[in-house]
């Protein structure tokens, strides 16, 4: 299962699991899509690997 961190590790954006603008890459690095495009290229700065939209967790009324 996904880690689903909860922020941007660029600018600190808040990334809540239901956020269709979460990007990760294979290590699960998290970053905003602004950020992923704009300053980092689709690359993680971490591990040089590609920046994907991360899957949407919905996260039930109860929880």
């Amino acid at each position: 299962m996904l880690e689903m961190r909860p922020d941007c590790g660029c600018c600190g954006r808040g990334l809540p699991q239901s956020s269709a603008e979460a990007m990760i890459c294979s290590f699960e690095c998290t970053f905003c899509a602004a950020c992923a495009s704009e300053v980092l290229d689709h690359r993680c700065p971490n591990c040089g690997g590609d920046l994907v939209r991360r899957p949407i967790r919905d996260v039930p009324a109860s929880a």
